[in-house]
């Protein structure tokens, strides 16, 4: 099946975090174990060098690869059939450059941040983007303000849309005007069925999935995502993504599904740290992970991104209250085989 094919049909993809240790050295090891858990969960494929892998590490283009290439061969060696996209950043030049990088390490696609681009114009965006699709496939994406995202128009989607190489689109505002402007562009395009829509509005997961956007007979929904939330909790994700496709198909939204749209929120904000802004998203994720025994750390390579003030007791908080939501049993039997 093709990759487009794949990625309209739901897909769960984990951006996957970077294990970094106290010392501010990235731990391989937690990092392989990481890559064992989401594949081990039923995770469709991997988003690596996406923003929940930390921006900073595109600094470094030899950590970056050595990333890259530790996600494709624990891939390869336990599920080779797994998608792998890359999370791309900065400017064309870069972009193109990593790019490369990224085929030459074994990626079907290539996730295009707007993080480091000194022209972020949507001039700029679609030029890179045009660049970046001669050498991978490509997903757009709409990146929230608060970690480095802007306003974009629907003539920019729908300008972007025109690039065959695009073949998904994840957005990622949290904002649903800002959502809607990308999928009525994506509806009133004629590649309106080739462009697989991905959730990436972590705050509004469930409703992303089950919600239809209609123009005359075309039908367009988020049947699957891209998501830093995913990090984290990716079995229940699995099976929720799994029953959201169901309730769709049965034309059935029960209320038990809406009730744990309302319980991903909370945890959401926990772990995203909305009372701050989400100034500890990062170092959020790596705190469950840290506090369920897969990292030794919270810590990021930037001292800059860490906890906020009260933000591990949230965390805590939010584990006992649903354990199930974030794989807590699950995670507690797996994971001294994963660090091994």
């Amino acid at each position: 099946m093709r990759l487009q094919e794949r990625l309209r049909g739901g897909v769960v993809i984990p951006a996957h975090p970077l294990a970094v240790t106290a010392d501010g050295d990235i731990d391989l090891q937690a990092q392989r174990a990481l890559t064992r858990y989401y594949l081990e969960s039923g995770a469709d494929g991997l988003a690596v060098g996406v923003h929940t892998t930390q921006f900073s590490l595109h600094a470094d283009r030899g950590a970056l690869r050595e990333v890259w290439d530790l996600a494709a061969a624990t891939v390869l060696e336990l599920a080779p059939e797994r998608m792998l996209i890359a999370g791309l950043v900065g400017d064309t030049v870069q972009a193109v450059a990593e790019a490369q990088a990224a085929v030459a390490a074994g990626y079907h696609a290539a996730l295009l941040s707007p993080w480091g681009m000194a022209d972020g114009s949507e001039r700029a965006l679609l030029e890179r983007a045009g660049a970046v699709g001669e050498i991978l496939p490509t997903i757009g994406f709409y990146l929230q303000d608060s970690v480095g995202g802007g306003p974009l128009g629907r003539g920019y989607w729908s300008a972007l849309f025109d690039l065959e190489s695009v073949i998904a689109v994840k957005t990622a505002p949290f904002d649903r005007y800002r959502t809607n402007d990308v999928v009525r562009a994506l509806l009133e395009h004629d590649r309106w069925a080739e462009v697989a829509l991905l959730t990436g509005n972590d705050d509004a997961i469930v409703h992303d999935l089950i919600t239809p956007y209609r123009r005359g007979d075309r039908v367009v929904r988020a049947a699957g995502g891209l998501l830093g939330q995913w990090a984290v909790g990716t079995r229940a994700a699995v099976g929720l993504v799994r029953r959201a496709r169901e309730a769709v198909a049965a034309d059935a939204v029960g209320t038990d599904l809406l009730a744990e749209a309302t319980d991903l929120v909370e945890v959401n904000a926990a772990v995203f740290d909305v009372d701050h802004d989400f100034a500890g998203c990062v170092p959020g994720v790596n705190e469950v992970l840290r506090q369920q025994g897969l990292l030794t750390s919270a810590h990021c390579l930037d001292p800059v991104e860490a906890l906020s003030p009260g933000q591990a007791d949230l965390i805590g908080r939010v584990r006992t209250q649903f354990p199930e939501l974030l794989d807590e049993e699950f995670v507690a039997d797996r994971r001294d085989e994963w660090l091994r």
